[in-house]
């Protein structure tokens, strides 16, 4: 039975404790796991999608890791998950019995950047992802606005976790490239904050990579109207939503089309699952062969679609490869998309 128990005293934290008593793989060169934890920390509150993510990979990943150990998931939100990025870098266990679930936009603070960053993107050990996610604002049908055009005419007001998530990086981006008239406020711990702040009338919505964790969570909403979808950040429409255009409907010139595809190069790694710095390369190798065989594995899957959650993952060493590639890409380019995100 999982249960919540508090953590790191002076810190607002919460742990999920999922014991793993399933049969799993055999005891070969178990000796460094036999007996530990395995700490799996999220960047935002334990409630909504993180929490759900996290939960179902605590419950079935030390299966797949020889010695078993008891799987917990801990709670760091702040700064848009910088605050658990900073600490994965620099303060946690760096052996192996720590790793980390953070938004999909924080790995790519530093090159915009941010001065909350105090990582090097580049030096984590990716383990995969769990997801791919387009990004999409969604607001109220009570809102006045219900359009991209009414976007661009009226001020609409939506919720963030912080300066280093996706839920401020689109509405700066549209504000900056298309001059839309988002107003974002800030300060909610996880988006099921925000959600009820929305179904309270006291947000219009929010943007960001929800759009399959918010289905799940809220399926109603869906089938009764109670959400629009004025726009998505993407290329192209989605089939389950043909009338909503795509940002890039809207692009009239090659280097806002560049600053788009690199701001949007973190869909294709939501919920990014990483391991601090300095892991030994052999423990990173057997955390990323059980990352990849959770995500094979039957069990896990079925209790994904239990829970109406979707899953599209990514190997570690693509991610790897994936960042570099961004980080590559033309200084003009990155600058621009840094004068994006100073516009907030």
């Amino acid at each position: 039975m999982a249960q919540w128990v508090p953590a790191f005293a002076g810190t607002t934290v919460v742990l999920l404790v999922a014991l793993q008593t399933s049969p799993g793989w055999a005891q070969t060169n178990a000796d460094f796991y036999q007996g530990k934890t395995l700490r799996i920390l999220i960047s935002t509150g334990v409630a909504g999608g993180f929490g759900e993510y996290a939960r179902l990979l605590s419950e079935h990943i030390g299966r797949h890791i020889a010695g078993r150990p008891h799987v917990i998931v801990q709670s760091m939100p702040g700064a848009g998950g910088l605050l658990a990025a900073n600490y994965l870098y620099a303060s946690a266990a760096q052996d192996g019995t720590t790793i980390g679930i953070i938004n999909s936009t924080v790995p790519f603070a530093p090159l915009w950047g941010s001065k909350g960053a105090r990582f090097d993107t580049l030096k984590f050990n990716w383990l995969g992802t769990l997801d791919r996610a387009e990004g999409v604002c969604t607001l109220w049908h009570t809102s006045p606005v219900k359009t991209w055009g009414d976007m661009l005419a009226k001020e609409l007001t939506v919720g963030s976790i912080g300066a280093g998530s996706e839920m401020e990086l689109y509405p700066a981006m549209l504000n900056k490239l298309f001059a839309t008239r988002i107003k974002v406020v800030a300060g909610y711990k996880a988006g099921s904050d925000i959600d009820l702040a929305i179904e309270r009338g006291e947000l219009d919505g929010r943007c960001g990579t929800h759009l399959t964790s918010f289905k799940a969570l809220h399926p109603g909403w869906f089938t009764e109207r109670k959400i629009l979808v004025p726009v998505i950040i993407a290329e192209r429409r989605r089939a389950d939503l043909p009338d909503t255009p795509a940002v890039m409907e809207f692009v009239r010139d090659e280097p806002t089309r560049a600053q788009l595809e690199l701001m949007m190069v973190a869909q294709n790694m939501d919920r990014p699952v990483l391991a601090p710095p300095a892991v030994p390369a052999e423990r990173v190798k057997e955390l990323r062969a059980a990352f990849d065989a959770t995500m094979a594995d039957p069990a896990f899957r079925a209790d994904i679609e239990k829970r109406s959650l979707h899953i599209d993952p990514m190997r570690g060493t693509d991610m790897a490869a994936a960042y570099a590639k961004a980080f590559s890409f033309p200084p003009e380019i990155i600058s621009a998309v840094r004068d994006v995100m100073s516009a907030k």
